[in-house]
């Protein structure tokens, strides 16, 4: 420590270099997450939805 100037900023550059990777880390989580929630969604509709085409064709064919 007795090598380093008085106005050395290393430290609080080295801090701030950790927290922006954090940041980004948490942002890749944050999207990885929305994306995630988002394809499931998409995923439980169409299932949804040939659930009710089924129904609906069982429901034709027996009235027919």
């Amino acid at each position: 420590m007795a090598d380093r100037d008085w106005n050395d900023d290393s430290d609080y550059d080295d801090a701030v270099q950790r927290a922006e990777q954090a940041t980004r880390f948490g942002w890749a989580a944050i999207a990885g997450t929305i994306g995630v929630l988002g394809c499931a969604l998409i995923a439980t509709a169409v299932v949804c939805i040939v659930a009710v085409i089924g129904c609906l064709y069982v429901v034709m064919a027996i009235n027919s």
